[in-house]
């Protein structure tokens, strides 16, 4: 079983985007939930977010 967590900053390079707007994706209807909410943020499968980028991000130009 793959418990692999990333959190904000990790979401944000996977996404090339700033904190700030990892915030707003993720606050967004259709984001995975997180798996847990600790003292230092939420928490999500990195399945689940590699999962969510596949489905909702746009090929990026080349």
């Amino acid at each position: 079983m793959n418990l692999e967590l990333v959190g904000a900053a990790e979401i944000g390079s996977m996404l090339g985007v700033s904190r700030q707007r990892v915030h707003v994706i993720t606050r967004s209807k259709g984001f995975p939930e997180p798996v847990a909410e600790l003292a230092m943020g939420s928490v999500w499968l990195k399945a689940d977010v590699e999962r969510w980028i596949q489905e909702n991000r746009p090929p990026r130009a080349s």
